[in-house]
């Protein structure tokens, strides 16, 4: 079985609903044209995942694999904390005074990589 290399960003200010609509493209593809497409792409998302993307990659430099044979095998984007102290949750008053809360969300984006040869 060939060798993974996983990182992992947490915290990443913005909604895993939004992440998630970029990430399916990319899944069995090559790391390095991930990284081009990612580069083009108008998303504010793909800005934390091209750089997630990069930190696997160096891991995987570090372990001794080979950089240009590195295919993304699992890409996700889990919901992170709920409320986060102080900049979780903000107050909108609706009518008859009411508060409805507007939620903060954040992500926890993970890239699995693996060496394969062709």
């Amino acid at each position: 079985m060939a060798e993974r290399v996983r990182a992992q960003v947490k915290h990443v200010h913005m909604a895993p609903r939004k992440v998630r609509r970029i990430l399916s493209p990319f899944r069995g593809m090559k790391a390095q044209q991930a990284l081009y497409m990612l580069k083009e792409m108008p998303h504010a998302a793909a800005m934390p995942v091209a750089k997630l993307v990069r930190s696997a990659m160096a891991n995987a430099e570090v372990k001794g694999l080979d950089t240009d044979s590195l295919y993304i095998v699992q890409l996700m984007a889990d919901a992170g904390s709920g409320v986060m102290p102080g900049k979780g949750w903000r107050a909108r008053w609706g009518g008859r005074g009411r508060y409805k809360p507007i939620r903060k969300r954040s992500s926890h984006i993970t890239v699995v990589l693996e060496e394969r040869f062709e």
